[in-house]
């Protein structure tokens, strides 16, 4: 069998341990596999790669996608599907492994739909993805945001400043909520709670009058405020920028500058915004992460190798499963409410 795998949506650590483990599986159970670069937009194109077990020797913790990634979506595209149905056709491809998003493997699973024998695995940074209950990257993002958090805890301190972190999660603050949380930040704000800049401002406020002379405040990118701010559409977003992907997604950031100007303006006290932005998905994986993502390869293609497609690798608890890639659709992975109350008491 030849098996082709890609790379879809934004970069993150794990990606290339997923690639080595299916390679090395697929060989020793008697499978070829061949890459396409830069996601669909290979797919597209024709743009492939051999991948042989000397081709993904030493990738286990390097960061990014020895593929190459795009966020090009062949349903956009006139002509898409049948486009990469001869693809797959000339390339010789007998099922496909795409590793990536909601859109990545929505688009999946329509070519699925369309015939395409595939097995998804799940990839975001953001940790929002319905069905499973990690997803590799996320750990490494964590890490980083936390590491960071510490270091501007000094600055902070030194400066008598109020320092506000925006960190990434477009609809989910998983993030924000365990680097906040790790880190010790006293306002943790994620867009599942939507947040005034006058409740900020009182809560920095009481942490100033109990004696303290600093304050630290996770954001998430995505965070929706209810002030007459710069807007998206639904009127709950702060944004940099009204670009918006392939995928319809707006671009966002752009919520710590303006938070942070509101909160000088109103108490008076010195604030500094820090954007960690693709800081958090560069890097070697954490161990969590090239752990998850091996584990992922592995049951992804003893799924093809089963003839089982139609599926999208899981962790469940300590398990990996799978499950049916159409049940990643349609909605969001928030963050639980019982966590959200955990950091609630670590406020002010």
């Amino acid at each position: 069998m030849r098996i082709g795998v890609l790379t879809g949506g934004g970069d993150c650590p794990g990606l290339n341990p997923v690639i080595r483990a299916v390679v090395r599986v697929s060989e020793k159970l008697g499978h070829e596999v061949i890459g396409f670069q830069h996601g669909w937009k290979g797919v597209m194109e024709n743009i492939t790669m051999p991948l042989t077990r000397d081709d993904v020797s030493g990738i286990l913790h390097v960061g990014g996608t020895i593929l190459g990634t795009s966020r090009t979506n062949p349903y956009k595209v006139e002509g898409g599907e049948q486009t990469a149905l001869e693809t797959f056709e000339k390339a010789g491809i007998d099922a496909l492994i795409p590793i990536g998003g909601e859109d990545t493997l929505g688009v999946a699973a329509k070519l699925h739909k369309a015939g395409v024998k595939l097995v998804g695995v799940p990839k975001t940074i953001d940790n929002d993805l319905m069905g499973t209950d990690f997803t590799f990257g996320f750990d490494t993002a964590v890490n980083v945001a936390m590491e960071s958090i510490d270091r501007l805890h000094t600055t902070a301190n030194s400066h008598s400043r109020v320092l506000v972190v925006e960190v990434m999660g477009r609809h989910a603050g998983w993030i924000a909520w365990y680097s906040g949380v790790a880190g010790g930040g006293d306002v943790i704000l994620v867009p599942e709670h939507p947040f005034s800049v006058e409740d900020v401002c009182d809560r920095i406020k009481r942490r100033h009058d109990n004696g303290k002379n600093f304050s630290i405040v996770v954001v998430s990118e995505g965070a929706k405020v209810a002030t007459e701010a710069a807007t998206d559409e639904d009127g709950s977003y702060v944004l940099s920028s009204m670009k918006k992907d392939a995928f319809g997604h707006v671009m966002l950031g752009g919520v710590a500058k303006v938070l942070s100007e509101e909160i000088e303006d109103r108490l008076g006290f010195e604030t500094r915004h820090t954007v960690l932005g693709h800081i958090q998905r560069g890097g070697s994986p954490t161990a969590f992460d090239r752990v998850l993502g091996t584990r992922y390869g592995v049951r992804a293609a003893e799924l093809v190798h089963e003839g089982r497609f139609g599926r999208m690798v899981a962790l469940q608890g300590n398990k990996i499963v799978d499950i049916d890639i159409n049940d990643i659709s349609g909605a969001i992975k928030e963050l639980d409410p019982d966590l959200y109350k955990v950091a609630e008491y670590f406020a002010d």
